[in-house]
């Protein structure tokens, strides 16, 4: 079962990256990540016509590219697919665009190691003195959706920075577009009674570069897929009594 507090010790993982055009970025956030993970770096190249694949790959990369830009989603699924394949017991996933700290990837696998906990998000709220003040507000609003409707409590939902146990995906895995994959990772996490926590990560904002996350759209996404959730589970149960 996913959950097996036996399940055991991570031997060996990758670093997943998603990017698309983040060639002032990625050949920095790739040589940083390698430092952490001495199996691969994986980068999803996602349409880009910058050269980010090609400065991905000479920054000692695996890159598997998308010929025309997909969305966040459909990378994150190639990707986890790939590390299914290639064996790995864990996988990392860091956004390309400098937002995350890779030396940090040490915090998730000393939490797994003490937990056992196979999907571990990100948590930036620990420390928002950064953090503009829509997403501070944005994060908290979707922890309490999300902790209300699916009793789950994550604190900080869009976080890309993320852990998953590669033997949980199958059962966690989105056909979601784009950022909305993401949060319905969380749900059907939440509905399978997959344990979920949270790992206190940087909050950096100050890397000359504009996120491709927005705060009202993410908020709007998260509600969306809740809601479907919701309806489908009403139904299911409509379609039971009947």
């Amino acid at each position: 079962m996913p959950n097996d507090p036996g399940a055991g010790k991570v031997e060996t993982f990758c670093v997943l990256i998603c990017a698309f055009n983040e060639s002032e970025r990625i050949a920095e956030v790739v040589r940083a990540c390698r430092l952490q993970a001495p199996a691969e770096v994986v980068v999803i190249d996602d349409g880009s016509i910058d050269g980010t694949a090609d400065l991905a790959a000479q920054a000692g990369a695996h890159v598997l590219r998308n010929h025309e830009n997909l969305g966040k989603g459909a990378s994150l699924k190639r990707g986890f697919n790939y590390v299914r394949e290639q064996g790995f017991d864990a996988v990392i996933v860091v956004d390309g665009d400098g937002q995350h700290d890779p030396s940090e990837i040490p915090r998730f696998l000393d939490a797994y190691e003490r937990t056992r906990i196979p999907v571990l998000i990100g948590n930036r709220m620990a420390d928002v003195g950064g953090m503009p003040c829509i997403r501070r507000w944005t994060n908290r609003s979707m922890a309490w959706i999300l902790n209300r409707l699916v009793k789950i409590y994550v604190a900080d939902p869009p976080c890309g920075y993320r852990f998953y146990r590669t033997d949980v995906l199958p059962f966690v895995m989105s056909d979601l577009p784009r950022f909305a994959f993401e949060f319905e990772v969380l749900i059907r996490a939440a509905m399978r009674h997959i344990r979920i926590d949270s790992v206190r990560v940087s909050t950096l904002y100050n890397c000359g570069h504009r996120s491709h996350v927005a705060p009202l759209r993410d908020a709007w996404l998260l509600f969306g897929v809740v809601r479907q959730h919701m309806l489908a589970m009403r139904n299911d149960r409509k379609t039971a009594d009947d």
